[in-house]
């Protein structure tokens, strides 16, 4: 496994900031949204969240869909909020000193799929916790979805990575909880690993001798 890794770009979600999309279908099934199953899962999504995630439509649009979905025109903002939020649990300790680790020897960055309301409340998560206002201390560039109008896994949010950063693929290591995440960068020539709770960053980093 010694090939030579110059850059890692980190996914967040369930790679750093641990995150249980049971528990947004739990939430999701208490305001009344039907077949949750297919509206929103950890393989795949209602279109609605990827336009959320692309920043397509913002905070307002997003919780106007959610109560037409829900035939609940009553729901208050913070009740959907508290829902969709439902899913994200937080970073263990320990994660946040790998990624200095990681910066100090790498050309280091973030690339999640995130949007407006999950990205507020993760990074309250790591100013209430750890004292650190955004994650832009741990990573040379940070590259979140929303802010790009792109998301994984179309090849284009890669490429605009590389083209931002001068990075070479086959220089790259990149570590997604996402399969269809991987396979997009494997065919763009990227090393890849699988994040699981088997195989968490920590035991990646040792696999590969990083």
């Amino acid at each position: 496994m010694m090939k030579k890794i110059e850059n890692i770009i980190l996914d967040y979600g369930n790679v750093i900031f641990m995150i249980d999309f049971l528990r947004a279908r739990e939430a999701f099934m208490l305001l009344g949204i039907k077949n949750v199953d297919d509206f929103f899962g950890h393989a795949g999504q209602d279109p609605l969240f990827d336009a959320f995630d692309k920043g397509k439509i913002d905070r307002i649009e997003f919780r106007e869909e959610i109560r037409q979905r829900t035939n609940s025109p009553t729901l208050k903002d913070q009740q959907i909020d508290d829902a969709w939020n439902a899913l994200l649990i937080g970073v263990p300790e320990g994660k946040h000193e790998i990624l200095e680790k990681l910066n100090a020897n790498y050309r280091s960055f973030l690339l999640s799929n995130n949007n407006e309301i999950h990205y507020d409340r993760c990074m309250q998560h790591i100013q209430e916790n750890y004292g650190i206002k955004d994650n832009s201390v741990f990573f040379e560039q940070t590259f979140y979805s929303h802010l790009m109008g792109m998301r994984k896994p179309d090849k284009e949010i890669f490429e605009k990575v590389v083209e931002e950063t001068g990075i070479l693929p086959q220089q790259t290591l990149f570590v997604d909880d996402s399969p269809q995440h991987l396979a997009t960068a494997k065919i763009l020539g990227f090393h890849t690993e699988l994040c699981t709770k088997e195989l968490p960053l920590e035991a990646i980093i040792e696999k590969w001798q990083l």
